[in-house]
C-alpha cells in the first residue's frame, strides 16, 4: 500500500506543472478515487509514442486505483484544435474522425487496463447540445479572455484570421470536464489554456474545478522538435518490433534520460540506479538496451524484445560500434538529402563518388542495417547512426 507521499511522487513525476500547486495533495486526501480525464483528437489513425506521455500518466492513476476517462473529441475534432497552430486548423470529416477512433481504443489498451478504463466521446453530450445550449456556453467566457491565449494573441496582432469558430474548441473541451465531473485533467504543455477554461467552467456549474496536470511534449528522436509524424522524428506504436528498437537506440545518450523519466514504468529509484551507473562508467549503450527492450516488449512482446536486442548486437558488432558517437545536425533545404550527400556532409566520407564506392562494396550501413541503394534518401527530421567501414560512425540529426 502506497503512501500519499509516494503517490505524489510519482504521479508527478516528469509533470512540468500542477495546478493549483498543492491541488493534487488536497485532492488525494479525499481518500477516494478520483475520475481522470485525457482527451485526444481522432487526427490520424494511429499514434506515436509521444502520445503515450500523457498515457502513461493515466496508467500510473489507475495503478494507485484511480478510475482513468480516455475521451476520444469525436466532437472536438470537427472543429479542430487551434493549440499552437498560426493558421486555421481544416477539420476533419466525420468519416475519417470514425475511422481514425477505432483505431484508438485498439492502440491504448496496449498500455491501460482495459478493465479499469472508461472510453468516452465528447459528441455524446455535445451532438444532443442544440444552438441555445452553444449559446450559453459561449456566453461564459470573453474575447478578452480568448484572446489572452498566446497562439490566438500571436495570430490577431499579425492580423492573421481566426475563425470563430476556434473559440469555441477551448469552450467544448472545458465543458467536457463539466460534463465527466473530473477531479483531474491531464494534458501537454500547449493545451494549459484550455485544461484552465476546464476549471473555470466547474466553477460555472458549480462543481469543484478540476486539478490541471500539464505534461511536457516529447522531443523526437533529433531531440530538438516535439515528436511529430510530418516531421518523420517519431516511434510509431504500431511500428515493428525492428524499427522500434533501432530508432530507440539511436537517441542520444542525453536524450535517454528522457525517454526513461517519461516512458518507462520503472521506478524512479530505478531510473536513478541507472543514472549512478552510467556515471561510475556503465557504458550507456546498455542502459539503453533496457528502455528499447521495455519498450519493445510493451508493444510487442518480451520474445521480440530479446531478439531484437541480440540481433542488434550481432549487426553492430561486425562493426566494432564505438561507446561514444559524434552527433551532428545537418541541414537540407528539401524534404531529404541523398545518402551520398548525407555522408559526405558528415565528414564520413571525402566526396560523394567515395560514398557511392562504399555503398557499392557493402560498407555502409543505417542503424545496423547495410544499405545497398545509392538511391537512398534519408528524410528531414529522422535521426540515425551513420556507418561508413569499420570505424566511421555518426549519429546524424537531419532537419
Amino acid at each position: 500500500m502506497s503512501t500519499m507521499k509516494e503517490q505524489l511522487a510519482e504521479l508527478t513525476r516528469g509533470t512540468e506543472e500542477v495546478l493549483p500547486e498543492n491541488g493534487l495533495a488536497e485532492k488525494l486526501k479525499k481518500n477516494r478515487p478520483l475520475i481522470i480525464k485525457a482527451g485526444f483528437d481522432p487526427t490520424a489513425p494511429d499514434l506515436h509514442i509521444g502520445h503515450t506521455v500523457l498515457i502513461n500518466k493515466m496508467r500510473q492513476f489507475q495503478e494507485f486505483g484511480h478510475d482513468v476517462v480516455f475521451l476520444i473529441g469525436d466532437f472536438t475534432g470537427m472543429i479542430g484544435d487551434p493549440s499552437g497552430k498560426n493558421a486555421t486548423r481544416p477539420p476533419l470529416s466525420t468519416e475519417q474522425i470514425k475511422d481514425n477512433a477505432k483505431t484508438y481504443e485498439a492502440q491504448i489498451f496496449k498500455i491501460l487496463d482495459p478493465e479499469r478504463t472508461r472510453v468516452e466521446f465528447n459528441s455524446t453530450w455535445m451532438g444532443p447540445m442544440d444552438a441555445a445550449g452553444l449559446i450559453r456556453l459561449a456566453s461564459r467566457h470573453t474575447v478578452a479572455r480568448m484572446l489572452e491565449r498566446d497562439d490566438f494573441n500571436k495570430r490577431y496582432s499579425a492580423g492573421q484570421p481566426i475563425a470563430i469558430h476556434e473559440f469555441l474548441y477551448p469552450l467544448v473541451q472545458g465543458y467536457d470536464s463539466v460534463a465527466l465531473k473530473a477531479d483531474v485533467e491531464l494534458g501537454g504543455t500547449d493545451q494549459k489554456f484550455n485544461l484552465l477554461v476546464g476549471r473555470q467552467l466547474q466553477q460555472d456549474y458549480k462543481q469543484e474545478p478540476q486539478i490541471v496536470l500539464t505534461m511536457p511534449l516529447l522531443e523526437g528522436l533529433d531531440g530538438v522538435q516535439k515528436m511529430s509524424k510530418s516531421l518523420g522524428n517519431y516511434i510509431g506504436i504500431t511500428d515493428d518490433a525492428g524499427e522500434m528498437f533501432g530508432k530507440i537506440m539511436s537517441i542520444s545518450d542525453d536524450l535517454m534520460w528522457r525517454y526513461f523519466e517519461l516512458l518507462s514504468f520503472r521506478p524512479l529509484s530505478d531510473i536513478n540506479g541507472l543514472k549512478l551507473a552510467a556515471d561510475e562508467g556503465r557504458n550507456p549503450r546498455d542502459i539503453k538496451f533496457e528502455l528499447a527492450q521495455e519498450i519493445v516488449a510493451r508493444f510487442h512482446s518480451e520474445k521480440d524484445a530479446e531478439q531484437q536486442k541480440v540481433e542488434f548486437i550481432s549487426r553492430f558488432q561486425k562493426g566494432a560500434m564505438p561507446q561514444e558517437i559524434e552527433d551532428i545536425s545537418l541541414q537540407s533545404a528539401a524534404e531529404g538529402m541523398g545518402i551520398a550527400h548525407l555522408l559526405k556532409n558528415a565528414n564520413l566520407v571525402t566526396s560523394t563518388s567515395e560514398a557511392f564506392r562504399m555503398i557499392k562494396q557493402g560498407a555502409v550501413r543505417i542503424d545496423g542495417e547495410r544499405i545497398d541503394d545509392r538511391d537512398c534518401v534519408v528524410k528531414c527530421g529522422s535521426t540515425h547512426v551513420f556507418q561508413v567501414g569499420k570505424r566511421k560512425f555518426a549519429r546524424v540529426t537531419l532537419a
